[in-house]
């Protein structure tokens, strides 16, 4: 990874940058890489691109979390997953779009036009590589999500959202980690009802596995114990 000395401008308060694909890029390509696009910042509740349109920019996020969300036949919103630094989103081949992209709080992308990012990916092979390995590790997440929907009950499932959250947000414990999704929107993420969410959190705050100063923050108390709650090993 290039050190910090070397990194444009724009990329030294990108909180995705270690994981994002930039970040196997040597100092010259980066500038370059760099220089094909530009920073957008979003408000909370800012839609970066609409269901069934057709995406002209590829974005990798920098700060923030963003939901990804389709419309179902009645009206519904039915939440497919959250993005964060370093998650790209919009689709390089220029298909339709399958879900909404929407700011969950503060955000802000790198966002390079389609064109010029296919064109950058043709000709640098280790982002070729680095999107290849991204592509495949959302794939993995998505299986991840049809395990945790599908076999997990309610109370692993809201244990492996906060988790989810927590090392998005690099969270330790004792400190106070963002909760950007109302109770509802947990709700529909998970398959669950909000009575369902809302009961299980106050569990685990009754149970010290994490404190609730807010509703849109939890504070981590016990990993360990959150993670075998959510039927996962601790690291």
């Amino acid at each position: 990874m290039p050190g910090t000395a070397t990194l444009p401008s724009r990329c030294t308060d990108c909180s995705g940058r270690a994981s994002a694909i930039c970040a196997q890029l040597h100092p010259d390509a980066l500038h370059d890489f760099a220089g094909l696009g530009r920073v957008r910042q979003l408000r909370p509740g800012t839609t970066l691109s609409w269901e069934g349109e057709r995406v002209t920019s590829v974005g990798t996020v920098r700060t923030g979390l963003l939901k990804l969300s389709a419309s179902l036949a009645d009206g519904r919103e039915l939440i497919l997953g959250v993005a964060g630094p370093g998650d790209i989103v919009g689709n390089p081949l220029g298909a339709p779009a399958t879900h909404s992209v929407t700011a969950l709080g503060e955000a802000s992308l790198c966002l390079v036009p389609r064109d010029a990012f296919t064109a950058f990916m043709a000709r640098e092979g280790k982002a070729a590589q680095a999107l290849l390995e991204r592509l495949f590790g959302e794939l993995d997440n998505a299986r991840r999500w049809l395990l945790l929907i599908g076999r997990k009950n309610a109370a692993e499932r809201v244990a492996s959202l906060l988790l989810d959250l927590a090392d998005r947000a690099g969270g330790t414990e004792g400190t106070a980690i963002a909760l950007p999704l109302s109770r509802q929107q947990m709700a529909g993420l998970l398959g669950l009802t909000i009575e369902t969410v809302s009961r299980r959190l106050h569990r685990f705050a009754d149970d010290g596995v994490i404190a609730l100063p807010d509703l849109r923050h939890f504070v981590l108390h016990d990993r360990m114990a959150l993670a075998a709650l959510a039927g996962e090993p601790a690291d």
